[in-house]
């Protein structure tokens, strides 16, 4: 039809065509928001375009792609972003989450790739990865990766990677890698690898690598490695390696390599170099032993080497070379001493004391 303008007009055949058409666009719209809804209705979650995969509003139990929650409750597992406000509830212990979890305490059974946390991380089971928290994250059994936590990070059984927190790091079982610590870190069995601690490092049980300590170093039972502490670094039963402390060193048995310490060092059994600024000693002593003021050998002990100090006090035998300005021996088996004052309780008359030299003659 032409207007008497010389202008075309539509036919109403040609605008009802296009209302339906958009009716038809809406009807298909709603049909798909509704599906969705209908879908998702289970699980208390908008899920677009599908209850399994796309975006996710909600507390979907099993999605991938972009999920938002509030708080999770009974989840099984999420592939992809999960970004959960607040800590989950305590029915979420069988939540698995792949990928990317956000939030101020996001959480679940087990977390694998990078989770970021206001306020922390926490995984009843393992969470592998980076975490990364500011107050810390935390493994109920396992902890895998690089774990920053602004206060401290922590595993009830395992950590390895590369931990650092502001306070301290903690295991219930073992601390392997390397861990930074603003104050101190330990495990209840092991720690091995590069630790560094401005407090102190300790292990239940086995201390193994380089451990440098700002207060002290120490171990349930053995410390093997290079050691230093600002204080101190002992074990319960061995020390085998470098160690270096700024007051003293010691093993409940038997120390191997080389101590030295400020004031003290010794053990039971001591073979090697051992230098303190004070005394040094034990009771089977097979090495070289140097000491400011006393190299002491226990009673009824054995050096076997060279004793250098003011005053060596060796009530047992002497194998090998004692030089002090006083020097004191049960007997001189093989060897001699070098000092002002040398003493050999077992020689008899003129022998027992001489100065410059003596032995057992």
């Amino acid at each position: 039809m032409i207007n008497p303008d010389g202008r075309k007009s539509r036919s109403r055949l040609d605008w009802s065509g296009q209302a339906w058409f958009r009716i038809r666009c809406l009807l298909v719209l709603f049909t798909f928001v509704y599906g969705a809804l209908t879908a998702s209705l289970s699980a208390k979650s908008l899920n677009l375009p599908s209850r399994d995969w796309g975006i996710s509003f909600g507390n979907s139990q099993k999605f991938n792609g972009l999920r938002f929650n509030f708080r999770d409750r009974d989840v099984q597992r999420i592939n992809g972003l999960n970004l959960t406000i607040w800590k989950p509830y305590p029915e979420n212990k069988a939540a698995v989450v792949n990928g990317l979890s956000l939030g101020m305490l996001p959480g679940a059974l087990r977390m694998n790739g990078l989770q970021l946390g206001l306020l922390g991380v926490g995984a009843e089971s393992t969470a592998s990865g980076l975490n990364l928290g500011v107050v810390g994250p935390g493994g109920g059994e396992n902890l895998y990766g690089l774990n920053i936590g602004g206060v401290g990070a922590g595993a009830g059984n395992k950590m390895a990677g590369i931990n650092a927190a502001g306070l301290g790091l903690g295991a219930g079982e073992s601390l392997t890698g390397l861990n930074l610590a603003g104050i101190g870190l330990g495990a209840g069995e092991n720690v091995t690898g590069m630790n560094l601690s401005a407090g102190g490092v300790g292990a239940g049980k086995n201390l193994r690598g380089l451990t440098l300590a700002g207060l002290g170093a120490g171990a349930g039972k053995n410390l093997y490695g290079l050691t230093v502490a600002g204080l101190g670094a002992g074990a319960g039963e061995e020390i085998k390696g470098i160690i270096v402390a700024g007051i003293g060193t010691g093993a409940g048995q038997k120390l191997t390599g080389l101590a030295a310490a400020g004031l003290g060092a010794g053990a039971p059994e001591v073979e090697g170099l051992a230098i303190s600024g004070l005394v040094a000693g034990g009771r089977k002593l097979t090495g070289v032993f140097v000491a400011g003021g006393l190299v002491r050998l226990s009673r009824d002990g054995q050096l076997r080497g060279l004793a250098l100090s003011s005053f060596n006090y060796l009530p047992g035998r002497l194998r090998g070379l004692s030089i002090g300005l006083v020097n004191y021996a049960w007997k001189v088996e093989k060897g001699f001493q070098l000092g002002l004052v040398n003493i050999v309780r077992d020689n008899h008359g003129w022998a027992r004391v001489l100065p410059v030299f003596n032995t057992s003659w």
